[in-house]
């Protein structure tokens, strides 16, 4: 199974740093609204104990997702092992692909990763983190796979 490069780890820490950032704003707007004119001390507390898990969350989250995430592309599969506290494996089959999408947002173009996200008729799956280009290449390759199955399958069906 291959990782990620060095550059997925600072993708993660940059998106879990504004995600974090993002909800302790909405936790002062509620502070700033609704518990501190109203006196309500617990609301308060509350709201410092979610600031503290969300800094938390930002600080660690991205390293133990980093290091748990595998992936492995094969002949028959795509097998992707990837999770914080759930950890979840993805298995698909090469022949249920019917689609390929390669997607790159505004963090992903800083530090030149990209996702495959892979349609089949059971739903997505996404290869995340990839360098720019082994996505491409990834992307490429199973285009060519999937040309390749429905070229048999259609020789299959015809004799």
């Amino acid at each position: 199974m291959e990782k990620l490069s060095k550059r997925a780890l600072g993708c993660m820490y940059t998106a879990a740093i504004i995600w974090a950032v993002i909800g302790i704003g909405a936790i002062i707007a509620v502070n700033v609204v609704w518990f501190i004119p109203d006196g309500i001390k617990i609301g308060t507390t509350i709201s410092i104990v979610l600031a503290i898990l969300l800094i938390a969350n930002a600080a660690i989250s991205p390293y133990f997702r980093f290091h748990r995430y595998r992936y492995s592309i094969n002949d028959e599969f795509i097998d992707i092992y990837e999770g914080y506290i759930f950890v979840e494996r993805n298995i698909v089959p090469l022949e249920r692909l019917h689609k390929m999408q390669t997607v790159r947002g505004p963090i992903d173009r800083m530090f030149k990763v990209a996702k495959v996200v892979v349609t089949t008729a059971g739903g997505d799956v996404t290869l995340r983190f990839l360098d720019e280009e082994k996505a491409d290449f990834i992307a490429e390759s199973l285009g060519k796979r999937i040309n390749q199955i429905v070229i048999e399958k259609r020789e299959n069906d015809g004799e």
